[in-house]
């Protein structure tokens, strides 16, 4: 094992912007601050009460969800998702414990925790993230800030709401108290709910349990700042209908060291040191109904663990800043499957799989003249994989099993990346208020562990949920985008507005392929025979040529002191450039109308939100066509005191039935819904909630 080495703005032009929302887990309007490299949502004020906060991404230009569950839903932004998105909560750099994206990143964070969550815009800056080929995600919760004033201060929030598509409910609560020099913050969430109704009956399992607690502390002596912050997470029973098994548990710890130092000159200086512990748990039985057979049984229970660390330097002058950061990140999983009614019977599906990755940036921000200013960075990324050996009863019994486990077991599972990335980016101010852009730029991501060490023919494939079987191939190359993006950033005081046009090659695409193991079809095969299965012969992960093309836009139309208008239009492409098919699960065209009348004291919005027919799927992954549709949303909200406020509204007002694309199949027994028939969005959903500030 060779991994050891990490051991040793538009100034706010679409502040209120609408939001873009389709489901009952995609609720309130969301204050967004804009700025021409980010759309950053502040939620300190704001309610957003779906247990997946990851549906908030619907709400900025290019970003959508995979939903395979109702606290499993993995970010897509502009064609590309999952572990292709670089994603923190709070800095930490999250590996998630389960092989299939059960509890992706930010299923760590609850809405009612959150302070903001931050989307850079098309191409990531290299000080941002390691590997962020399809771009990168920033969420934080409520810290609380120092006093500068000498004062003790104690604020606090507390909340309930409720929503009727699932019976869902949650309660939350945070206080932070801050001195000048000391500060303290707590916060604890729950939340459950039951499963979910649509207009042609229930969707089963989707009922979900979520219980978070945190606290942190703050010292603040002259120019140093140091930040400690840990959290618990406590998922319970919760369904996955689109993923074979559903969620047993989710038991992890999270902590953060933070450290800033900022002298008041021309530099500062911070460091971060961070991690997790996560286990999990699940099963094919406990939530849907159990297999007949009682030989078919599975439970699967897996770990992950991370350590990461990020120090940066900020050095201003009289034409821009330097910025230069070394990083490192080491993950390790483990997975084992057994069934509870043969004590004989495993699978050691990943053991002790590693990835590290050591980083080191340069970043020049550069005034180039009165109107030109540039960004220009370059990152060195050295990463490392490796992999134990593996077994299972299946390769004691079956010849093509014992065969793929003696080619793993043999191979040199040890390898190594090093990637180069390059990011050049410039802005041009034509006019007060107006202002184009144009980026360029080379990014990487090497595989997953998933993608090179999975062995043995199953669906640990990271959250795809396409319900075809893959291998990994130990081999492959990282993938290389090489992108370039053109848009203009306007805004008046009345209308704003912000399009993007975007292309993007990639090179060593890794993509599911027919594979030409005869172990592992011939293992498939058998075992269609031996269960009365109708699995096709499995895919393996390799390097492919793709692309990617298409635009975006989010816009704001200020009527009158009350009224305003906004919406989103976004489009995308995604193809494969070796052979003629598209790409996998991605979003069909869409856009957002939002009307709003808002005062100080109440306000009020009407939306709707419209998906085109998608019908430029994947041959490769089976992928089936979806219509179109459009929904319609009100929401309101009351300011009955300062510190008291209501809001309510109604989802889905004329309960549509419809298909989200981005949702996946059914893979649960359900009178109501066929097995491998696309999931139906959430019918109507009346949703209301009470909270106090002070």
């Amino acid at each position: 094992m060779r991994m050891n080495k990490l051991n040793a703005g538009l100034c706010a032009a679409l502040a209120a912007m609408g939001a873009q929302a389709e489901g009952p887990e995609d609720v309130e309007v969301v204050v967004v601050q804009a700025t021409p490299d980010s759309r950053s949502m502040d939620l300190t004020d704001e309610w957003v009460p779906s247990p997946d906060v990851t549906r908030l991404l619907k709400r900025v230009p290019g970003g959508n969800v995979n939903g395979n569950g109702p606290l499993t839903g993995i970010p897509q932004y502009r064609g590309m998702y999952g572990q292709r998105i670089a994603v923190s909560l709070d800095g930490n750099q999250l590996a998630p414990a389960g092989p299939n994206w059960m509890d992706p990143p930010l299923s760590y964070a609850t809405s009612g925790q959150l302070a903001s969550i931050q989307v850079y815009r098309g191409i990531a800056p290299v000080s941002v993230a390691q590997e962020s080929i399809g771009g990168a995600i920033e969420a934080h919760t409520q810290q609380g800030e120092f006093s500068e004033d000498g004062s003790v201060r104690l604020h606090g929030q507390f909340s309930g709401s409720a929503q009727s598509a699932s019976a869902g409910t949650r309660l939350a609560g945070a206080l932070q108290v801050a001195g000048e020099n000391q500060r303290l913050a707590l916060a604890a969430a729950s939340e459950r709910g039951d499963d979910a109704r649509f207009p042609g009956g229930d969707i089963l399992p989707t009922e979900y349990q979520r219980q978070r607690f945190d606290i942190g502390y703050g010292l603040r002596a002259g120019d140093h700042e140091l930040a400690l912050h840990y959290g618990y997470n406590d998922t319970g029973d919760t369904g996955t209908p689109a993923l074979p098994m559903d969620i047993e548990y989710f038991e992890g710890d999270l902590y953060n060291l933070d450290y800033r130092f900022t002298p008041g000159g021309d530099w500062r200086l911070e460091a971060s040191l961070f991690g997790s512990e996560l286990d999990h748990g699940m099963t094919n039985y406990h939530l849907r109904r159990a297999p007949a057979d009682p030989a078919r049984w599975r439970r699967n229970i897996a770990d992950a663990s991370t350590l990461g660390f990020d120090l940066q330097a900020q050095r201003q002058d009289a034409s821009g800043s330097w910025t230069a950061g070394v990083d490192g990140l080491r993950s390790e999983h483990d997975s084992n499957i057994d069934n509870p009614n043969n004590a004989m019977f495993f699978v050691v599906n990943f053991n002790g799989a590693q990835r590290e990755v050591l980083g080191a940036f340069l970043e020049r921000q550069q005034r180039l003249a009165d109107n030109w200013r540039g960004e220009f960075g370059l990152r060195l990324n050295r990463v490392e994989t490796d992999a134990g050996e593996v077994n299972g009863t299946p390769a004691m019994m079956m010849p093509p099993a014992m065969q793929l486990r003696d080619t793993f077991n043999a191979s040199d599972r040890a390898q190594s990346d090093d990637n180069l990335d390059l990011v050049a980016r410039l802005h041009y101010d034509s006019a007060p208020g107006t202002t184009w852009y144009l980026g360029v730029a080379q990014k990487h991501r090497s595989p997953s562990y998933q993608e090179r060490y999975l062995w043995l023919p199953l669906e640990a494939t990271a959250g795809l949920a396409d319900a075809n079987l893959y291998t990994g191939r130990v081999d492959l190359d990282p993938e290389v985008a090489r992108e370039i993006e053109f848009g203009l950033d306007f805004g008046n005081g009345t209308l704003s507005l912000a399009p993007r046009i975007f292309y993007k090659r990639v090179d060593d695409y890794i993509q599911g392929t027919p594979s030409d193991d005869m172990a592992a079809i011939m293992f498939v095969r058998m075992m269609n025979a031996s269960n009365g299965t109708s699995n096709p012969d499995p895919l393996r992960f390799d390097n492919v040529d793709a692309e990617l093309y298409g635009f975006d836009m989010d816009w704001h139309w200020q009527l009158a002191d009350s009224w305003a208008l906004s919406g989103i239009v976004n489009y995308v492409r995604g193809e494969r450039r070796d052979i003629d098919d598209n790409l996998y699960r991605i979003a069909p065209p869409n856009a957002s109308l939002r009307l709003d009348y808002d005062t100080r004291a109440w306000g009020a919005g009407l939306e709707v939100v419209g998906y085109a027919r998608q019908d430029e799927v994947s041959q490769t992954n089976r992928e089936r066509e979806t219509a179109g549709y459009a929904v319609v949303n009100l929401s309101a909200r009351w300011s009955v005191t300062e510190k008291f406020s209501l809001d309510a509204g109604v989802e889905n007002l004329l309960d549509r039935e419809y298909e989200d694309h981005l949702g996946g199949y059914n893979r649960a027994y359900n009178p109501d819904i066929a097995v491998g028939e696309r999931l139906p969005g959430y019918g109507i959903n009346v949703f209301a909630r009470a909270s106090y500030r002070f």
